[in-house]
């Protein structure tokens, strides 16, 4: 039998309101024994709860009741909006705790009760996932569309004609010595038309940028020789002292790391060790092997320097900084942009280049970002969709293709990776 669940599904107390979940085949019982009733159905009802053990006065609330399978979770479920105060929440929680049945819910629980009872598949709820951690206006608009099922529906659409080019591969199977030539032909060359149009829309949809530098930000490195300014211009683009700034070299000498939102897109900025030729520090030449790896894996990297000696041309943008410094008013004709952290001129300018550099890099505003995961199923199954002319094998392809469409939604083959998904939410989601 299903345990039934609790837990506080609102943001912790003090607050206006605080909202218990209950979830199981005894959620029913239980909103009885706390409110003396069972209300209608959907219906926000007022009415006074007590300790079902003591008879003693909890709180006057709002109780909710959902019969199941038509719920969130898709089992009976009901809901207390309570008083937000900690007294409140913690002794309502206690009483909870003394009904015979029930217990705590885990991080996640629900969301994956509302999975394995098939109110949600798994791509709706890694969408639902990506939806509580966003900080940013582009991960939200990218996390409510996979929530709300864009990547479903359009992977059912795919699973739904491999069923039909399946259907067709296994009757051109079963058919192959009753039907003549040509008309073996005509339905071998529409079957391969088919897939390779599959194989076409899903290539396409793969070839979109990934949903990582979404989630993660995108990585962007401030890199130079010492007293460069990078410091000051990172402090200048965060708006506070998030690294030290010294006029002694080498004051910076590990990678600081300070995510950033600009123009609703997420970053990762990276102050970096001055680079220069060394001095035989060993803790400076550990910073600047650290700022090289850095400059490595960075996809867009602020070089403060002479352009001559940028790295990674195609991906640095040459800023000329410390524009309002003596003797640095003429700006080098290499340089993209001249900035000045101290006077904050140039740095429009700046985030201006960065943000269209961004959008090479990110999904567009709205559109489904793929995990790594969701991508690596997709070309998993457009692998499987290799040309052949048997049709024992195509018909085998086919079946690993649906197999792998089957992951990606969560349908087949997904026990570890579901544990560690739900075990990322919060208690009470």
């Amino acid at each position: 039998m299903t345990e039934t669940i609790y837990a506080l599904s609102s943001g912790q107390p003090p607050a206006a309101v605080a909202i218990v979940r209950i979830s199981g085949p005894r959620a029913g019982a239980a909103l009885e024994a706390l409110a003396g009733r069972r209300p209608r159905p959907r219906h926000a009802t007022l009415a006074r709860l007590v300790d079902p053990a003591t008879g003693e006065g909890l709180d006057r609330a709002l109780v909710l009741w959902f019969p199941g399978p038509a719920t969130a979770t898709g089992e009976d479920l009901a809901e207390l909006h309570l008083h937000g105060g900690r007294a409140v929440v913690a002794r309502v929680l206690a009483a909870l705790a003394g009904i015979e049945g029930l217990m705590p819910a885990e991080p996640g629980a629900f969301t994956r009760r509302a999975f394995e009872n098939g109110r949600i598949d798994l791509a709706e709820a890694e969408g639902l996932s990506d939806l509580l951690f966003a900080e940013t206006e582009w991960q939200r608009r990218s996390a409510l569309a996979m929530a709300e099922g864009g990547l479903s529906a359009q992977v059912a659409g795919w699973q739904e004609r491999l069923l039909m080019l399946s259907a067709q591969a296994e009757a051109l199977l079963d058919f192959a010595d009753e039907a003549d030539v040509a008309a073996e032909a005509a339905g071998a060359a529409a079957l391969s038309a088919g897939i390779a149009a599959m194989v076409t829309e899903i290539a396409a949809v793969l070839a979109r940028p990934s949903g990582e530098r979404l989630r993660d930000g995108v990585r962007v490195v401030l890199a130079g020789p010492p007293n460069a300014g990078k410091s000051t211009l990172l402090n200048a683009l965060a708006g506070r002292e998030a690294a030290i700034v010294s006029a002694r070299p080498g004051t910076t000498r590990d990678t600081i790391e300070v995510p950033l939102a600009l123009g609703g897109r997420p970053f990762l900025f990276i102050d970096t060790a001055g680079l220069h030729g060394g001095t035989g520090d060993e803790i400076e030449a550990i910073g600047m092997a650290r700022a090289s790896s850095a400059i490595e894996t960075a996809d867009i990297i602020l070089w403060l320097d002479a352009a001559e000696t940028a790295p990674a041309p195609a991906r640095s943008i040459i800023v000329h900084a410390r524009a309002d410094a003596p003797g640095r008013g003429t700006v080098p004709v290499t340089s993209d942009v001249a900035v000045s952290a101290a006077t904050g001129a140039g740095l429009d300018a700046l985030v201006a280049i960065v943000l269209l550099r961004a959008d090479l890099l990110l999904p567009r505003l709205g559109e489904i970002a793929l995990s790594a995961r969701q991508q690596d199923l997709l070309a998993e199954c457009v692998g499987a969709l290799l040309p052949s002319h048997d049709l024992l094998i195509v018909a085998e392809q086919l079946r690993l293709a649906r197999g792998a469409l089957d992951r990606l939604t969560g349908r087949a083959g997904t026990e570890d990776m579901l544990d560690a998904l739900f075990g990322r939410f919060c208690i009470g989601k």
